[in-house]
């Protein structure tokens, strides 16, 4: 029994530090990327109710996103998963949101406008 406490402990501390890691792994990223300056807190808005929610995204915020950068917009989402408010959501559908809304803002961005 006393091993079960043991290594229940281990599990929550391995767990705990891993966490910890993550978020300063992902508090670097975002000084060293400046990306809390990168993108307006209505686009920000946005491209999180786009990924965690049902929701699209503007062409505005699409470019401000595509500014803001793949690196922060992945920490972004990387940081959103590690809050436990977020526990119950399905990684792997997160996941293909958050790359889905990245890939159709790039092409967005990329594409030609239509000449009037």
């Amino acid at each position: 029994m006393a091993s079960l406490n043991v290594s229940s402990v281990l599990v929550v501390l391995f767990l705990t530090c891993r966490a910890v890691m993550a978020t300063k792994e992902n508090d670097q990223i975002d000084k060293e990327n400046n990306c809390e300056t990168k993108m307006g807190l209505p686009c920000v808005l946005e491209a999180f109710t786009s990924i965690f929610n049902t929701g699209s995204i503007s062409n505005k915020c699409c470019g401000e996103l595509v500014v803001f950068g793949k690196v922060c917009h992945s920490a972004l989402v990387k940081r959103t998963l590690e809050n436990p408010l977020f526990k119950d959501l399905n990684l792997a559908t997160i996941i293909a949101k958050s790359i889905q809304t990245w890939n159709n803002c790039l092409a967005l961005i990329d594409s030609p406008s239509p000449s009037t």
